[in-house]
């Protein structure tokens, strides 16, 4: 019989294309990850090769105190956000994955809606990476038990419409007392975007929230900076913050601004002054007058922590702005004080002259939309013809005349260039 053999192959075929068995049980371990986490098995150039492969969608109680590698949070994060900048965390990229998912989670929670589970099981997980919360808003409950109506019906004289009792926001109570690293606390009680659902209720911090978060803050000992603005506190809340943060072991930054703040509250944080490490303190856009600014006075006067001061768009007048500057004629370790629209005229002009003739440790004083006058600019420029510490001065609107305002730009200018050569040449004595 006759045979004919016939060999067919395929031209771009090649033993190449067949996967090692290693590749192919690398496959297996990325596929199964959740079920079988392995890593740490694995050999380090194994690892790298998995770590690069696997999905971000990995649940986080696999892989939060499994995976520290920088790169997989990286993709973590820049594929959930577009806007990245880890030096605002630490150049961390797992701190801010942590921070951001935590913080987006507090954002949208509503209470009695949302399961409180979601922050309670997140707390095992993130507590290690978290340094600092900024919440931008937070959301009332969306609807009110039966008894809360029949409260709400019983108040229609109030300026809201709702009882306070229905809209307290969620206690941060349990989740900032569990973060060991937590230093810095920025919140703002409000919603944001409401668009045309606005409602005045949506931007009330009751005084159930004002004690819950008190509470909190004083037992948050590694706390550094703690931020509560635009949040309507006023002078009870305030009073009620300041009990429990005297004598915090930890906190330099305090900042209040854009609150309803007035004489009594600002009272309140004057004993706070005496009574804490503030560093800086921020009350700008408040409704503090001439005795909540006395009583701030007084407390600087004795005070030898504070370098920073901002008042700014307060109405401390001028029985405020000349007790402030009494106080700075003995303090001696203030280096920055804003007192920008605050309806000061040539009175406190006269007085700072005098600071500006003594005080040392003063580098930047801000006068700006104020009314000074012809006179007052000239007091200031005569106080500061021997001063070689002021680097920074703002009279912008003023009211002191052009002429006076050049003349202390430029020896202001000349402190500040003097004070930029006198780094160069002694660098250690740099702040750090």
């Amino acid at each position: 019989s006759y045979y004919i053999y016939r060999v067919i192959e395929d031209p771009e075929w090649s033993l190449a294309t067949v996967p090692h068995l290693t590749e192919l049980c690398l496959q297996h371990i990325i596929h199964n990850f959740e079920k079988n986490p392995i890593l740490d098995h694995l050999l380090p150039e194994h690892q790298r090769k998995v770590l690069d492969r696997l999905s971000t969608d990995l649940p986080l109680a696999v892989t939060a105190n499994l995976i520290s590698d920088e790169d997989y949070w990286k993709r973590c994060c820049t594929e959930r956000w577009q806007a990245c900048d880890i030096s605002n965390y630490g150049d961390s990229w797992k701190q801010m994955f942590f921070e951001r998912h935590l913080e987006n989670i507090l954002r949208c929670f509503i209470p009695n809606t949302t399961d409180p589970n979601q922050v309670l099981e997140l707390i095992p997980l993130c507590k290690d990476y978290v340094r600092k919360l900024e919440v931008d808003q937070f959301l009332p409950p969306v609807q009110m038990d039966q008894k809360e109506e029949r409260d709400d019906l019983s108040n229609t004289g109030s300026d809201f419409g709702f009882g306070e009792v229905s809209i307290h926001h969620y206690d941060l109570g349990v989740l900032i007392t569990a973060l060991p690293h937590l230093e810095e606390l920025h919140l703002t009680y409000g919603v944001k975007d409401c668009g045309m659902n606005f409602e005045w209720n949506l931007f009330n911090f009751t005084h159930q929230d004002c004690c819950n978060l008190a509470v909190a803050v004083k037992m948050c000992h590694n706390l550094k900076v703690f931020k509560l603005t635009r949040s309507k506190v006023d002078d009870d809340k305030t009073r009620l913050l300041v009990r429990n943060l005297l004598d915090h072991p930890c906190l330099v930054e305090l900042n209040l601004s854009h609150n309803l703040i007035r004489d009594k509250g600002a009272q309140a944080v004057g004993k706070l002054i005496n009574h804490s490490r503030l560093q800086t303190l921020d009350l700008c856009n408040n409704q503090i007058r001439h005795l909540g600014a006395q009583a701030l006075a007084r407390a600087l006067a004795e005070n030898s922590t504070l370098t920073s001061l901002n008042l700014r768009l307060n109405c401390v007048e001028d029985k405020g702005g000349e007790a402030i500057g009494r106080a700075l004629l003995t303090n001696t370790t203030l280096k920055s004080i804003h007192l920008g629209s605050n309806n000061l005229s040539e009175p406190t002009a006269m007085l700072f002259s005098q600071v500006l003739a003594q005080n040392t440790s003063l580098t930047s004083i801000n006068f700006s939309c104020n009314h000074l006058g012809l006179d007052g600019g000239k007091q200031l420029l005569e106080g500061l013809a021997d001063n070689k510490a002021l680097t920074e001065f703002n009279l912008r609107l003023a009211e002191v005349g052009q002429e006076t305002e050049y003349l202390i730009h430029q020896i202001v200018w000349a402190n500040r260039e003097a004070a930029r050569l006198g780094s160069l040449q002694h660098p250690s004595a740099k702040p750090i």
